[in-house]
């Protein structure tokens, strides 16, 4: 059948998916995104975001490192406060169906007050705390859930306001959970030396609301221009080979993400390093992400989103192997921190612009709730339990297997990045 050169002159073919996905155009019958103006209010809200909610997770390895050398809780083991910040990522994750429902019954606002709510309790209850299962409801499971409820329906605005300059607004956004990371690292461990653990836990959480609060005030997402479906499970997109490719690199590359972000702290222990050079690991690392982030948004707009995600993945992997299997100093272990903090967290800075890629502007609160679905295991703890049960105690390089396991998990999960090009790059050729 002939098209009309009118047509052939609109089709853009990356917001078309072919239509053997059964996907429709999902710029048809909305406005294109305006590539700035309030969404750059937006930009700012969505960094507070990242700040105060992944950038407090980022430094719960301050709070793993002082349970386990202080005793404060003489019946927990390691696992234990492994699977209470690994809670911090899988309840948010566990969270998404319900909080893209939400979102789309009462809009973004009064999911994340309510998120701000949680997060902010978590902490304060988590104070009052004396036993470890009370810390899993606290600093565990609420904060997780309040994490999931302000995160989620916040991550698809920014690629709503933003189309060629998708990717750096997301950069920008995402170098927030470096610098809450690299603040509340420092700031946590200054705290509880000098007003102890409860009130640093207190002080947290008030400084939680405050901000989460704010920026919900202030969001403003684009879905009545857009009208997306927001589905929680979308088992139509769920059948497309795509899909299950962006999926299995969240899945896959999450283990090693988890792996490196809470073993750093004690692995500085384990080769000697004292407890406030094991702290500034830490904050070097969330430098690396606030510095990497925005840089890394500027490659992704300029090149392909999906080669950039790629190699970075693959990157990951290998500076595991270069840089953190033979670390034995602190030098050579901040340089590593840096690098791999600039990088590390491929995920969730590319995520959204990468759903786009593949299913449309239209589908990507849908698609973001799958992959949010997808790297749920990964998140609760399995990879720190996977990575403590690898470790070798009393041995002179203790952290070797979780360092292996890392990187392997980076570099398998690049191929599937890889495969998402092929087929990707394929549909375009089709179309045109």
């Amino acid at each position: 059948m002939e098209q009309s050169d009118e047509k052939v002159v609109h089709v853009d073919p990356i917001a078309i998916v072919d239509e053997a996905s059964g996907a429709p155009d999902n710029e048809k019958g909305s406005p294109p995104p305006p590539d700035g103006g309030y969404g750059w209010i937006c930009v700012a809200a969505c960094f507070t975001v990242n700040c105060f909610s992944w950038g407090i997770v980022a430094s719960y390895g301050i709070y793993l490192s002082h349970y386990l050398s202080n005793q404060v809780y003489p019946e927990a083991s390691a696992f234990d406060f492994a699977f209470v910040g690994g809670f911090n990522f899988s309840m948010a994750m566990l969270a998404a169906p319900f909080v893209t429902i939400l979102a789309r019954e009462y809009g973004i606002r009064f999911s994340m007050v309510t998120g701000a709510i949680m997060e902010s309790g978590g902490f304060v209850a988590a104070s009052f705390s004396s036993r470890v299962w009370q810390l899993y409801l606290t600093q565990g499971m609420l904060v997780g859930l309040g994490v999931g409820f302000v995160y989620i329906p916040s991550m698809a605005v920014l690629s709503q306001w933003f189309e060629k300059k998708r990717s750096l607004a997301n950069g920008i956004s995402a170098a927030g959970s470096g610098i809450g990371g690299a603040v509340f690292s420092w700031a946590t461990e200054a705290m509880i030396n000098h007003i102890g653990l409860q009130w640093a836990l207190r002080v947290t959480g008030i400084i939680i609301f405050v901000a989460n609060m704010t920026a919900a005030l202030v969001i403003r997402d684009r879905n009545k221009h857009i009208r997306p479906p927001q589905l929680a499970l979308d088992t139509k997109l769920l059948r497309r080979y795509d899909v299950f490719l962006l999926l299995s690199w969240a899945f896959i590359s999450m283990l090693g993400y988890i792996t490196i972000l809470f073993s750093l702290s004690d692995f500085a222990l384990s080769i000697g390093l004292s407890r406030s050079q094991a702290t500034d690991i830490v904050g070097f690392l969330n430098i690396g992400t606030a510095v990497g982030r925005p840089i890394i948004g500027i490659w992704s707009d300029r090149y392909s989103r999906i080669d950039v995600a790629g190699l970075l993945t693959l990157l990951c992997g290998l500076c595991c192997f270069a840089f953190w299997l033979p670390s034995t100093s602190f030098g050579l272990t901040v340089f590593f921190a840096i690098v791999i903090g600039a990088i590390l967290g491929v995920f969730w800075l590319t995520i959204g612009p990468l759903c786009v890629e593949v299913a449309g502007l239209k589908e990507l609160q849908s698609l973001l709730s799958l992959s949010w679905i997808s790297i749920i295991l990964p998140t609760t703890s399995v990879s720190e339990v996977i990575g403590l049960e690898l470790r070798r105690s009393g041995s002179s390089r203790e952290y070797l297997y979780p360092q292996i396991f890392a990187g392997l998990s980076y570099i398998v999960a690049s191929a599937f990045v890889f495969e998402l090009r092929r087929v990707k790059g394929r549909e375009r050729q089709q179309i045109s």
